[in-house]
């Protein structure tokens, strides 16, 4: 069901009445400009400007105190210094304001006494039912209603189809200057600041619900409250298509970890999971962040991942190739019917294969038909044209003759233009029609791309793929909760797991896993080895140790008592010799397995999306490899088939030159019932199977060590 916007937020986007509290007759002052913006907006609401020295400004009274204003007033800007904004949210409070901007600075950003004054606002705000946004924005626009209560030099943006929501005020001004620049417009454009109340995740369906919106591209530096970002974002993408920029890639710590998936599972990838599942699409660039924009606003869905290039050079078209598959898309081969089609248009030594080279002298008219031919062919699910300044004619002429054949095509076109001064008619006109151009084939197969990945989103989510509708239930798991509850009850805060509570836990939800029997001296690991049967494993037992592998504290394959006591005594002193000061309690003896593929399989509690889990290539190089793929927990079995697909440990399993096919569902079906566990147990901070071996196709999986860690 569709997210309905929060009614308290309507004052923002649909205000009867606008007042400006520190609105100003200095030219050089910000309330100056920020009356001057709403007013040249074209606002046909009341606007009423406030300031305690009174007079007249732009033609219109200034009250005294907002208490004075006249009806009807129902959004109030605030430019005043900090320290009077909660005196001024008392007045909004009397005067029946029900939502403010606080476009002042001096608050959480200056420090501790600064976040007391912000958290005296809120405190204020929620006592009468008071939206804020902000403190230390720069205010929010709307180019169709119209709304412009932000401070920034004109120009505003154009009106147009992509809204903007923001962290930060100066990416906003940046954006606005640079989309004039661009060609494209605005639809809604929203400055968060330090968001002491409204959020990035509150305005996702207000602005969805704009019938002006087509795409919504996002500037974050963070998230609120992941789960419900992902739940919110979830339900709007189901409507209409959501980029983001998510910055500070490389800032902040690690959780404090005892496994490769805690070393691995930092915010970057918990944040590719959390958008993954909600259908957000992550540009790496601001600059990809709008190329990606427009063409989700300007460009019809593609059925599939096929690419005909159109060129009237081979250097471009060979470029093209290795952008579109570096992209994940691939060249169309283009049917026998459209080739003789082409062959009639084009001269012999042109190049009817895709990339179909037209040659330097192509005419418009040639651009044209070729392009329409291409359309036509079924195998060819979008195109490319790349236009290089034509020798004999005119950039702008050839996107003259194209924007016709566009405009009528159900598949989409995206423009390569190249150059610069002898390509702007031709900038025009596309930008003009809504035709996505770009200066370089990598960024329109990029573009394309995106158009792809939006596509395969939407036909997942419609056969219910998404992953929240497959997941699995406690009945087809089979689970039992409860001896899980037993072993962490008993368990220390921040504490290693027992190898055998930890084994307890797996098998509670029903993933096998290997005897193992602790032996604290030679003898009495000859003993067990004798009881489990030969040939034998032997892992040292050191709590303090967590990669037992890199001080020699595991042996294979030991076929006889007289090893083991050997190998006791080996694994021992390797230990001491590495670690001194480790607490070591012996050997664990356990079975030798079959011989299979061993992956990594592990979950950790994010502290802003909850529940991860991890799949990939396991081993002692799991951490150096990083072919490992995050989703959130739980997880549907569509979700968990991309996880395996995403990686070279899951492909592997379909079997490999020499290497035979694994049991690919047993690793499902462990993932699937991993994700349940760890979603079920906040308190389990990590738990990792490294390795989890799986043996030949339909004979199981098993998993051989386990790592796990309780929470506080």
């Amino acid at each position: 069901m569709p997210s309905t916007p929060d009614p308290s937020l309507e004052p923002f986007f649909a205000p009867r009445g606008v007042a400006i509290v520190g609105a100003s007759h200095d030219p050089t002052k910000l309330g100056y400009g920020l009356s001057r913006n709403l007013v040249q907006s074209g606002y046909r609401g009341a606007i009423h400007f406030v300031n305690i020295k009174g007079g007249s400004l732009m033609g219109r009274p200034v009250w005294a105190r907002l208490s004075e204003v006249p009806d009807p007033v129902d959004l109030a800007v605030l430019l005043i210094p900090a320290a009077a904004i909660p005196g001024a949210i008392l007045e909004c409070a009397g005067r029946g304001v029900r939502a403010a901007i606080i476009a002042a600075g001096g608050f959480r950003e200056t420090g501790p006494a600064g976040a007391a004054l912000e958290a005296e606002c809120l405190r204020i705000a929620k006592e009468h039912g008071i939206r804020l946004l902000g403190p230390n924005c720069i205010g929010l626009l709307d180019t169709h209603l119209p709304l412009d209560t932000t401070f920034l030099s004109p120009p505003g943006p154009t009106p147009g189809d992509v809204a903007f929501i923001s962290h930060s005020g100066a990416i906003c001004a940046a954006v606005i200057d640079w989309a004039r620049g661009q060609g494209f417009g605005l639809s809604r454009m929203v400055s968060l600041g330090n968001q002491v109340d409204v959020n990035e995740t509150d305005l996702l369906a207000p602005v969805a619900e704009d019938a002006y919106t087509h795409v919504i591209a996002l500037y974050l530096e963070g998230v609120s409250d992941g789960r419900r970002f992902v739940q919110q974002a979830g339900e709007v993408t189901r409507r209409k298509p959501v980029v983001a920029l998510k910055v500070g890639r490389y800032a902040g710590g690690q959780l404090a970890v005892a496994s490769h998936t805690g070393a691995l599972a930092g915010r970057e990838n918990a944040f590719n999971a959390a958008f993954r599942r909600a259908g957000v699409m992550r540009a790496d660039t601001t600059e990809e962040l709008f190329d990606w924009a427009r063409a989700l606003a300007w460009c019809p869905s593609p059925k599939g991942r096929a690419v005909a290039v159109l060129t009237n050079a081979g250097g471009p078209g060979v470029t093209a190739a290795d952008a579109l598959e570096g992209n994940g898309l691939r060249l169309a081969q283009i049917s026998s019917e459209t080739r003789a089609a082409l062959s009639e248009l084009l001269a012999p030594p042109a190049s009817l294969h895709n990339p179909v080279d037209m040659l330097a002298a192509a005419s418009p008219q040639q651009y044209a038909n070729c392009l329409q031919i291409l359309l036509a062919d079924p195998g060819v699910h979008s195109v490319m044209v790349i236009l290089p300044p034509p020798p004999m004619h005119t950039a702008g002429g050839i996107a003259k003759a194209i924007i016709p054949v566009i405009y009528t095509a159900e598949k989409p076109v995206v423009i390569a233009l190249m150059g610069e001064r002898l390509i702007q008619e031709a900038v025009e006109h596309f930008r003009a029609a809504h035709v996505p151009e770009y200066r370089f084939p990598e960024r329109a197969a990029a573009a394309l791309a995106v158009l792809v990945q939006r596509a395969e989103y939407l036909e997942s989510t419609a056969e219910g793929q998404e992953g929240q509708e497959s997941i699995l239930s406690y009945n087809a798991l089979d689970v039992h909760p409860e001896i899980v509850r037993a072993v962490l009850e008993k368990g220390a805060a921040q504490t290693l797991l027992s190898p055998a509570d930890a084994n307890r836990i797996l098998e509670a939800y029903g993933i096998p896993t290997l005897q193992m029997e602790l032996a604290r001296s030679a003898d009495e690991a000859a003993a067990r080895a004798e009881e489990i049967g030969f040939p034998v494993a032997m892992k040292l037992a050191a709590p303090d140790i967590t990669h037992k592998s890199e001080v020699g504290g595991v042996l294979l394959q030991l076929e006889d008592s007289h090893s083991v006591r050997e190998g006791f005594a080996k694994i021992i002193e390797n230990a001491r010799r590495a670690w001194p000061e480790a607490e070591i309690l012996g050997v664990h003896v356990q079975r030798m397995v079959a011989e299979g593929q061993d992956v990594i399989i592990g979950a950790i509690q994010d502290e802003q999306f909850g529940p991860l889990v991890m799949f990939g290539s396991g081993g002692i190089e799991v951490e150096g490899l990083k072919d490992v793929q995050f989703a959130l927990a739980p997880l549907g079995r569509a979700e968990a088939e991309s996880m395996l697909e995403s990686t070279w440990a899951g492909k592997k399993l379909h079997g490999f030159r020499n290497l035979p096919a694994a049991d690919r569902q047993a690793v499902l079906d462990a993932l699937l019932r991993l994700a349940q566990l760890a979603a079920d147990f906040p308190r389990l901070a990590e738990i990792e199977i490294n390795p989890l071996r799986v043996l030949a196709d339909g004979q199981g999986a098993v998993a051989l060590d386990v790592r796990a860690r309780i929470a506080n």
